[in-house]
């Protein structure tokens, strides 16, 4: 039997874990049994690049924050095994583009179990396919560059009508 002082830090660790998962918008747990240390090293630079906090936890821990944060009993079968959980609080899809990246590369020793979007509980495939998304500003650039282009066609086409009035008025 764990001793109370054991007992008390681990709930801290469980209690702490559950508030962040609670205020994220998403997360990913990850299976990275047999990354090598320089992989695991660029992988930590680039998720705190991001902005994502990445952390290897205890599936023990990890089982009882998620189940405070209301996803009782679904991830309980991926909870195997060595597993990482990477998150984000300002970005929803930038654990998961990392993630699913390093996921592509390292095949054999990085593999994404599962995770959560917006309260939704996702697979593997649904973390890679949000990882393949593009980003905020990718999307917004888009829209832009698509609005843009309307106005510029109008005022393309406004231009040759005066310029066709201006020939007809010198003729």
């Amino acid at each position: 039997m764990p001793s109370e002082k054991v007992l008390a830090s681990k709930k801290e660790q469980v209690a702490a874990l559950a508030e962040k998962l609670k205020n994220v918008p998403s997360a990913v747990l990850i299976d990275y049994k047999g990354i090598t240390v320089a992989d695991d090293t660029a992988l930590r630079r680039e998720m705190r690049e991001a902005g994502v906090e990445y952390a290897v936890v205890k599936n023990s821990i990890l089982k009882f924050a998620l189940a405070e944060a209301g996803y009782a009993d679904s991830f309980n079968d991926v909870l195997e095994g060595a597993t990482a959980i990477a998150y984000c609080e300002s970005d929803a899809v930038a654990a998961a583009k990392i993630a699913a990246k390093y996921s592509d590369n390292l095949k054999d020793v990085f593999n994404l179990k599962a995770g959560f979007l917006e309260g939704k509980v996702l697979d593997a495939a649904g973390i890679t396919a949000l990882g393949k998304l593009p980003s905020k500003e990718q999307l917004i650039a888009q829209l832009l560059s698509v609005l843009t282009g309307n106005i510029r066609g109008l005022a393309v086409a406004l231009n040759a009508i005066a310029e066709k009035q201006t020939e007809e008025q010198s003729a």
